[in-house]
């Protein structure tokens, strides 16, 4: 995309025009001393003080033209900013702006000029939520498949995570998707199967036996036919069983149809 600023081929013309007078100027300099040097080796033909001065010239229109030099690059380097470039191959999948529009500096609430994407290559997204972000496997392959393909089953593995947790506690985590046929749109929503580690430590336990409030989950152990509570941490579940951490072992007595009604230190009959 080219971009057409006559102010910025102005300012390149007159920085050029500047550079070629200050070289001018320290060439005429260098000359002048050369010639006032030589004649200093007849005593008495030239003062030192001129010498010096001549010198002193020399070296300060000399900085100046090297000055003038690096404005021109400046100038130079700033009109290549009207050439636009794609830093990829790839297709423009949006174009906000028409051959003789305005533009300007981008502001917070501006769209881009183009929207340039790569569709050889493309990243799946996956967010994973916090209480499953210390269990991903990242040995083993993500298995997704796309709603427009649900027969489909592609694999892949994580090829980068986060390393912290967003604004809906939850770390992104991606996958790399080979889309050398060009079949896959960006976009697309897919279904993933995320490969999770279960812990050394937990337990699985019935999920209706889980009893979850706004202040703590924990299931209702019984010990010589009284209740009592275990605070518990949920980890992975299916759609009967839910993995626990806490203060259980596997002998342990535990109540299957927990509420919140049932108070802590009641003796309840060993069929409940």
């Amino acid at each position: 995309m080219q971009l057409e600023a006559p102010e910025m081929l102005a300012a390149v013309q007159a920085a050029h025009s500047r550079f070629v007078q200050a070289q001018e100027t320290a060439s005429a300099s260098k000359d002048k001393y050369k010639r006032l040097k030589n004649a200093a080796q007849e005593e008495g033909a030239v003062s030192p003080l001129d010498l010096d001065n001549a010198l002193s010239k020399m070296k300060a229109d000399e900085a100046v033209a090297m000055s003038e030099k690096a404005n021109v690059e400046e100038v130079e380097m700033l009109q290549s900013y009207l050439n636009i470039k794609a830093p990829f191959n790839g297709v423009i999948v949006q174009r906000n702006v028409s051959e003789g529009a305005l533009v300007g500096p981008g502001k917070g609430n501006d769209q881009p000029l183009l929207i340039l994407q790569d569709l050889n290559k493309l990243r799946l997204e996956v967010q994973i939520p916090e209480t499953y972000v210390d269990k991903v496997d990242l040995s083993k392959k993500v298995a997704y498949r796309f709603n427009n393909t649900p027969n489909k089953v592609f694999e892949g593995m994580i090829a980068r995570s986060a390393n912290s947790l967003g604004a809906m506690q939850s770390e992104a985590i991606e996958v790399d998707v080979a889309n050398s046929d060009n079949k896959l749109k960006p976009g697309l929503y897919c279904e993933v199967d995320i490969p999770l580690s279960a812990g050394a430590n937990s337990l699985l336990v019935p999920s209706n036996s889980i009893v979850r409030s706004t202040e703590r989950q924990y299931v209702i152990q019984l010990i010589d036919g009284k209740t009592h509570f275990v605070d518990i941490k949920e980890g992975v579940s299916t759609h009967d069983s839910t993995e626990v951490f806490g203060k259980l072992n596997r002998s342990d007595q535990i109540l299957l149809h927990a509420n919140d009604e049932i108070k802590e230190g009641v003796k309840l009959p060993l069929d409940k």
